[in-house]
């Protein structure tokens, strides 16, 4: 039976990683009726916030308090890969918590002979639990939902191996996960991530329409805008969380607000300090000359005139004395922190000839997929957006355009001139060097110096340890703001960025969409980022429509149809 009421509560959790403290003092409620989004710098956190709230992790200290106890908590990690050899059902089952609660519910029914009153206990529990999940019925649920999903098509879909899904299948199945799950608290890490507009809207419906509390780690400005209820962030400088209610736009309001006055606060405290010190060094400069012109001055057997000069030196000496503990009693204002801001450019190579690529009569496959015949070209500055449904081709598209896919038919071009940068969905671009300062060089070149690659890794917030670590150790977010740091030492023409968000952090991704404005080579970029689509100027968009849309064309709204057959 499903546990409306469901509640958790975290008191002042702690917890550190490897001597550094990662979370200190988090408080937090989360009710039946809360979706609370957690948002903070990348490494600020989120992840291991989630994973202690799930009880995977524990903390230094602090405690975490689900009521009732057998409330069912599930988290969706950032990334969860399948087990070798893991199916589609497989993963689905381990993914909503249902083969876990198989287990245990049929390890308590094994103890049920034992004549021990805890046995039965266990056993009332991992069925309560069991039933909250609407495990008995998963299985008829899991083929409704692969349906809805567009994932029905190919009825042994279900017991593929994960490892041989395509990107937009996979994106699907982590959809599909969400659907299908039934906790009573669900914690989400970056849900958005790969997600097309349709899986968005699905997602946001699923959100709008939760059963139970929710907290949800993302970065997708549109859907915490649309689905959150309240606001945690956490400060990367003191690793405390500061909660604010009322949902997306009052968080940025009052967060906004809550700077200005500890700015205004700071400058009042520092005036009234700098008056205060001021002050006392007048008073004390004033009781010292009064004393040296009653030295040079001395007035022969005048007592009245001798006590007149003692008494003064003496009141403003006490008022020296009032005025400095006047300023030790103050109250200290602490200056706001400024952090690690991130501003970065990209360099821009020559630029190229008229024509950056094209294709002509290209078809291209991809095991069972196949795309083209398809005719399209890309100019000097062009600024082109690439979208479309999961599945559609778009990252075949790319790949073909940059020439790693070969054509079955049909001719590419490529430009002479032509020097790309690309920042692939996987993240992968850094290698297998054995540091990630050893990748930025080799990704860069020998011309770059080490003490400048590290220096640049700084800049992108990627200080001794993560630099000194293997490229595959990095968080996403880690690995995305590396490969941006490549971009701003590298010169390119033509800038290839495949799902640029996923995984970062807000801060950069306003200044990722500052480095798009003034960038004046070429572009494509792939992105259901709906925010990051309405602040980059693009000047042609391409749409790739669903695998099963009767027509199989791409459409561009700027000079009318580019065509393939499907």
């Amino acid at each position: 039976m499903h546990s409306p009421q469901a509640t958790l509560v975290a008191r002042r959790l702690t917890h550190e990683r490897a001597g550094h403290t990662v979370l200190h003092d988090v408080s937090l409620s989360v009710g039946p009726d809360t979706c609370l989004g957690v948002v903070g710098p990348n490494g600020v956190g989120k992840s291991t916030l989630l994973q202690i709230l799930a009880g995977l992790t524990a903390p230094l200290s602090g405690t975490v308090q689900v009521d009732p106890p057998t409330a069912t908590i599930g988290y969706l990690a950032q990334e969860q890969a399948a087990q070798p050899g893991e199916s589609v059902r497989a993963l689905l089952y381990r993914r909503t918590g249902v083969a876990a609660a198989e287990a245990e519910l049929a390890d308590a029914a094994a103890g049920l002979g034992s004549g021990r009153p805890e046995a039965d206990d266990r056993y009332a529990v991992a069925l309560l639990r069991y039933e909250s999940l609407s495990a008995g019925d998963f299985e008829a649920r899991l083929t409704t939902v692969l349906a809805e999903l567009g994932l029905g098509g190919d009825p042994a879909l279900a017991d593929r191996e994960v490892a041989t899904l395509s990107g937009g299948q996979e994106a699907r199945v982590a959809l599909a996960a969400l659907v299908l799950a039934r906790f009573d608290l669900t914690l989400l890490d970056e849900p958005t991530n790969d997600l097309d507009f349709d899986g968005l809207a699905r997602l946001e419906a699923l959100v709008r329409g939760r059963r139970g509390g929710m907290v949800i780690v993302s970065h997708d400005r549109a859907f915490l805008d649309g689905a959150v209820t309240d606001v945690l962030e956490l400060d990367e400088h003191s690793h405390q969380g500061q909660l604010y209610g009322g949902g997306w736009l009052s968080y940025q309001a009052e967060r906004a607000a809550d700077r200005i006055h500890a700015a205004e606060a700071f400058s009042t405290y520092e005036a009234a300090r700098r008056g205060l010190k001021d002050r006392a060094q007048r008073e004390r400069q004033w009781a010292s000359a009064s004393v040296n012109r009653a030295k040079s001055n001395p007035r022969d057997n005048d007592k009245s005139a001798r006590d007149w000069h003692i008494n003064k030196t003496e009141k403003l000496a006490s008022r020296a004395r009032r005025t400095e503990r006047a300023l030790n009693a103050m109250a200290v204002v602490e200056k706001p922190w400024e952090g690690w801001d991130l501003h970065f450019s990209i360099a821009q190579a020559p630029r190229s000839g008229a024509v950056v690529a094209r294709l002509e009569g290209a078809v291209v496959e991809r095991g069972s997929f196949g795309l083209g015949p398809l005719t399209l070209e890309i100019g000097w500055a062009d600024r082109v957006a690439l979208v479309g449904p999961n599945g559609s081709g778009k990252s075949t598209l790319v790949e073909t355009l940059l020439g790693r896919l070969p054509l079955t038919a049909g001719t590419r071009w490529l430009g002479p001139s032509v020097v790309r940068g690309e920042l692939g969905q996987d993240r992968r671009i850094l290698g297998r060097a054995p540091t990630v300062v050893d990748a930025l060089v080799d990704r860069v070149g020998a011309d770059l110096p080490l003490s400048q690659a590290r220096s640049l890794l700084a800049k992108f917030g990627l200080g001794p340890d993560a630099a000194t670590r293997p490229p595959g150790s990095l968080s996403p977010g880690e690995r995305t703001r590396a490969e941006l740091a490549a971009f701003a030492a590298l010169g390119v023409n033509f800038l290839v960025l495949d799902e640029p968000t996923n995984h970062l952090d807000l801060p950069a991704i306003a200044q990722l969409e500052s480095a798009l404005a003034g960038f004046d080579g070429t572009l494509l970029l792939v992105s259901h980022d709906r925010r990051l689509l309405e602040a980059v100027e693009v000047t042609r968009r391409l749409h790739l429509p669903a695998l099963s849309s009767p027509e199989r064309g791409v459409s561009e709204d700027r000079d009318g149809p580019v065509t393939w057959a499907g």
